[in-house]
């Protein structure tokens, strides 16, 4: 079974000699790919967890695309550095033919198409050489929207524990715990921790599990060292490392005139639900769903289904949370490229919902009282609470994003 996506209009519109997806290992990179393929673009497909290839294209990049016309999908490319002067060079070598036959209507057309598990390293490697010549995508898990298109019988309490991993939903015989299991050791444990030259592999996953049992609060590396005996410094480091691999994100306070009363420190969620409940120690559903983490752990489904939209739709838009030190709160409040602001507030159970028909005071004072507010819930009808309120579903929300 496959899973539509949709970041897959934006990668068949867009021009680009070369396409690069980036996302953690196991979100759907290569599979995706693979999806755009037809007749008339038989895509070649190479990964580079092959030993032998990752060797000879780092050897000899020349003459491993010699023996490989385009065009190409290559997978896993982080492992093949030596690689990218050489695309670089068949890239100016098309451009160039192109300016000397004006005539030619040559035009970007997908020639390779290349996935990246590991940031860190990519970062190391791909981005100079490639410069101006390729066309940068991130994909991440299944959103809750991809994940009830194709399986519209899904709870969303399974997609809060099981999270958005596509092989989850496609072969049901596989179980969540030894799945996410296995990713944390195979992936986690290996490539970030070697890609990123952390030497205490211990002292890491002990704070990976703090961030995971803080996702949706505030960003403190002091409160985390104290936990984790991990220095401040080393712990920020860390996260860096984590938000590069694309498993965090960082999402930013909001300031405007009131500097001095509102909190200044990022707020932390997983971008995967899974990930985080599997981290924070929950093995079966039931016990999560009645924990105290539930409700933070929506919020993080909520961010994390706005952040995947931005990026599947290919939206410039920012995303920040507002709050002031006497605890009055936005959960996330969304600016578009116009400028325009829009309030999102996270509510899992239908019944907390009555908390957030008003906002609060200082956020009436510094802002139109016309900005709209979406409370987001767990399940329900969209209702209308007021002149500027509106609640609905998680299963809403990618329609009314895609709206604005």
């Amino acid at each position: 079974m496959f899973i539509e996506r949709d970041i897959t209009k934006q990668l068949i519109q867009a021009p680009a000699w070369i396409q690069i997806l980036l996302g953690p290992r196991q979100c759907g990179k290569s599979t995706l790919f693979a999806s755009l393929f037809s007749p008339q673009t038989p895509f070649k497909e190479i990964t580079f967890d092959d030993l032998q290839l990752r060797q000879l294209a780092n050897q000899d990049p020349a003459l491993f695309l010699q023996q490989f016309d385009p065009p190409l999908l290559l997978d896993e490319v982080q492992y093949v550095p030596q690689l990218f002067p050489e695309l670089k060079k068949k890239i100016d070598e098309i451009k160039r033919a192109a300016v000397f036959q004006p005539h030619s209507g040559e035009k970007p057309r997908v020639l390779f198409r290349l996935t990246g598990s590991n940031q860190i390293l990519m970062d190391k490697s791909v981005k100079e050489s490639l410069a101006g010549r390729a066309s940068y995508y991130h994909l991440n898990t299944l959103t809750v929207h991809e994940i009830l298109h194709a399986l519209p019988e899904t709870s969303i309490q399974d997609i809060l524990f099981k999270g958005g991993w596509p092989e989850l939903y496609t072969n049901p015989a596989l179980f969540t715990t030894t799945y996410l299991n296995d990713y944390i050791r195979s992936y986690v444990e290996k490539d970030i921790v070697m890609s990123a030259g952390i030497q205490k592999i211990t002292e890491f996953l002990t704070v990976l599990r703090l961030c995971a049992a803080r996702t949706g609060q505030e960003t403190d590396y002091t409160d985390i060292h104290k936990d984790s005996g991990v220095s401040s410094a080393t712990v920020k480091e860390w996260i860096g490392f984590l938000e590069r691999a694309d498993l965090v994100y960082q999402l930013k306070p909001f300031f405007n005139n009131l500097n001095k009363r509102l909190i200044k420190r990022p707020k932390l969620y997983f971008l995967d639900t899974g990930l985080a409940a599997r981290l924070q120690g929950w093995s079966e559903i039931l016990p999560l769903l009645s924990s105290p983490q539930i409700g933070c752990l929506f919020e993080t489904l909520v961010l994390a289904e706005i952040v995947k939209f931005i990026r599947n739709h290919g939206k410039d838009w920012k995303l920040f949370f507002w709050r002031t030190k006497d605890g009055q709160e936005i959960d996330i409040v969304l600016k578009t490229a116009r400028g325009h602001l829009h309030a999102f507030e996270a509510k899992y159970a239908i019944h907390g919902v009555s908390k957030a028909i008003s906002y609060p005071p200082a956020f009436q004072k510094e802002f139109s009282p016309n900005v709209p507010l979406v409370v987001v819930a767990s399940g329900g009808q969209m209702l209308k609470l007021s002149s500027h309120c509106i609640v609905m579903p998680i299963s809403a929300l990618h329609d009314y994003l895609l709206s604005l």
